[in-house]
């Protein structure tokens, strides 16, 4: 508002300004319109003279311009020979030559003055006069009537029509300041609650105005690096309880199988009279426990790092369909479930290593798990996978959480069968690193449906 009262006293200031020196020109231009019009008089009065005509012929054959008008004839003296008021001309006057307008007309030929009283007869005159011949000068005055009091006022319509428009930009400008100062309260508003970490909302709207659009981009931004700063906090959040919770689960996943091997030991140590059988039989459970450590140190190197490097993880283009095909040639050495592969060529841009742990944990997991005598792996050309087998399925109650890391359905189960809990978390993850997510269900068996990013431009790798 300060800045608002500042500029509109400024503009008030130079309009004021304006209307006086237009009021000034305009008389100015009146008085010099009139001075034209008198000296035109005087100049036929001096053409009149040097033809040899006498003054009161010239007088009275002449045009008066203005009623009431006075002829006045000076001469080099400054003494008036003749002056057409018979009232006046019979009284002694005094020299002429120092008045204004006379002054004037000897130095520059014409001469005038606005609204000067006579010595005469005191009445206020507008004088015109000339120079004529041998130092002559003839002088026209204009008595100050209403009809020339009225010609010689400024005309003040132009300085209402300004005074309005300068009324109505005066409105303009403080319906546009009041916008202005909108936008003004609004952002001090948002510094003040930015400075203390108040939650601050995109909700507010702002004159629609460049202002207004700027101040609105400026805490749309804010807004959005405070949610984008939010969200990472709370992934760096999430990513140290995961580590906590990985670190956890791991120290509780080693605790079996080491316990299992040093038991063992212990025993073959502290009882070599033990029967080759039974010493055999504790040596295949070192080796399946060691089986086991090794297989949980690997998945726990996968997810880590897909954790801590996903922009680091080597990606080339990868046919899928020829990859799938390697795992279940060597998955049916092993099972006797059926696997029925039906997808196009498809080329995803990845990481070979990911994407083979994707389908072959999936098809482990149902040859471990479901009991299932048959898996169809197919897809369509967008790269939108379903695998589905015929097994008895997971309970609903246990489907949100598979995919979460150490879960498992049948805690007992799963370690009997060699299995690390880290399977489906790493099915996860390698789907997400390849632009897609993964989604299960039980239809009749357990049925998995993701998506994979497919290359369509690049060409087979040979």
């Amino acid at each position: 508002m300060r800045v608002f009262l500042t500029v509109l006293a400024f503009c008030w200031f130079l309009v004021g300004v304006f209307m006086v020196l237009q009021y000034h020109r305009e008389k100015e231009f009146k008085a010099e319109l009139l001075d034209t019009r008198l000296q035109m008089h005087n100049e036929q009065i001096i053409q009149d003279l040097r033809n040899g005509e006498d003054i009161i012929n010239i007088i009275q054959k002449i045009d008066v311009p203005v009623d009431g008008l006075r002829v006045t004839l000076i001469d080099s003296k400054g003494e008036v020979i003749y002056d057409n008021d018979t009232h006046i001309s019979s009284r002694p006057l005094s020299n002429h030559n120092n008045r204004p307008e006379i002054i004037e007309a000897r130095n520059f030929g014409k001469g005038h003055a606005v609204e000067r009283i006579s010595e005469s007869d005191d009445i206020p005159y507008f004088y015109s006069a000339q120079l004529g011949d041998n130092g002559l000068v003839v002088r026209s005055a204009a008595p100050y009537t209403h009809s020339l009091i009225d010609f010689l006022r400024a005309d003040f319509t132009l300085l209402w029509i300004m005074a309005g428009l300068t009324l109505v930009m005066s409105l303009f400008a403080f319906w546009s300041s009041h916008k202005i100062s909108l936008s003004i309260t609004r952002l001090s508003r948002f510094a003040e609650k930015a400075e203390r970490g108040e939650p601050i909302y995109d909700e507010e709207a702002f004159p629609n105005d460049e202002l207004g659009n700027i101040a609105s981009n400026i805490i749309h931004l804010y807004v959005q690096r405070d949610q984008h700063h939010k969200k990472a906090l709370k992934q760096e959040q999430d990513k140290i309880r995961l580590k906590k919770q990985l670190t956890n689960n791991i120290n509780h996943e080693l605790k079996t199988p080491v316990a299992s091997i040093l038991l063992c030991l212990e025993l073959l140590e502290d009882h070599p009279e033990l029967s080759d059988d039974k010493k055999t039989d504790f040596m295949d459970k070192i080796k399946i426990n060691a089986q086991r450590l090794n297989a949980l140190l690997l998945d726990v190197a996968t997810i880590t790092r897909m954790d801590e490097g996903a922009t680091l993880i080597e990606k080339e283009n990868v046919d899928l369909k020829a990859l799938i095909d390697e795992i279940i040639e060597e998955e049916r050495l092993r099972t006797n479930m059926k696997i029925i592969l039906d997808i196009p060529s498809l080329i995803v841009y990845g990481n070979r290593i990911l994407l083979e742990s994707i389908f072959r944990n999936l098809i482990d997991n149902a040859i471990a798990y479901s009991g299932a005598s048959e898996m169809k792996i197919s897809a369509d050309s967008e790269g939108n996978f379903i695998i589905r087998d015929n097994g008895c399925g997971i309970p609903s109650e246990h489907l949100p959480y598979i995919f979460e890391r150490f879960y498992r359905v049948d805690k007992g189960r799963s370690r009997a069968a060699g299995g690390t809990g880290l399977g489906l978390s790493i099915v996860r993850n390698a789907i997400t690193l390849h632009g897609g997510d993964i989604t299960a269900e039980n239809n009749n068996g357990l049925t998995y449906r993701f998506n994979l990013k497919v290359n369509k431009n690049a060409t087979k790798s040979t």
